[in-house]
């Protein structure tokens, strides 16, 4: 992502749970695109910028969104579950089929991407397609990001210690190296 001038500094390793925060907001910056170009380009072949920007989201989700799961599910998830009770375990574990469906969604909106960049145009069946793809993963993001930042994410800053953070933290420094 370009650097904003004036903009806060993304966290680093010594706060996690900044760091799944800030990845929210480049997910939600990302889908936006995909969600913006699939509406406007109806019906015809995307523009260069449009299909640059669309693979740089696409891999953003390749990437960065399957870092951002196994940071929660390897690394946060665990600890909270050691200490969560039934409620906080569904929670949890809704996070957790939110991500597989979400991976089933971008690998549809990412077939029919490449398609539509191969072909210069999408049928209307598939821009139907793609439109659904990209609505629904707009919605399942919308309450899946509200869910974490408003419940398990703070939950985590009350119940996990300063030795679990820094755990998590390294965990996650490993993860990019």
């Amino acid at each position: 992502m370009a650097v904003q001038i004036g903009a806060t500094p993304d966290s680093g390793f010594d706060d996690p749970i900044g760091m799944l925060t800030d990845c929210h907001r480049r997910i939600e910056h990302f889908l936006d695109i995909l969600c913006v170009v699939a509406v406007r380009a109806t019906g015809r072949s995307m523009t260069e910028e449009e299909t640059a920007a669309v693979q740089t989201a696409l891999q953003y989700f390749h990437v960065g969104g399957q870092r951002h799961n196994a940071d929660e599910e390897q690394s946060l998830f665990p600890r909270l579950r050691a200490s969560a009770g039934s409620e906080e375990l569904g929670e949890i574990q809704a996070l957790e089929t939110d991500h597989q469906d979400a991976n089933s969604l971008h690998e549809e909106v990412q077939d029919l991407c490449e398609k539509w960049v191969g072909a210069g145009a999408l049928e209307a069946v598939d821009q139907d397609r793609l439109l659904s793809a990209t609505q629904k993963l707009k919605r399942l993001y919308t309450e899946h990001i509200r869910l974490e930042e408003q419940v398990v994410f703070p939950r985590a800053g009350k119940l996990l210690s300063r030795a679990a953070i820094d755990a998590i933290g390294q965990e996650f420094r490993a993860r990019r190296e």
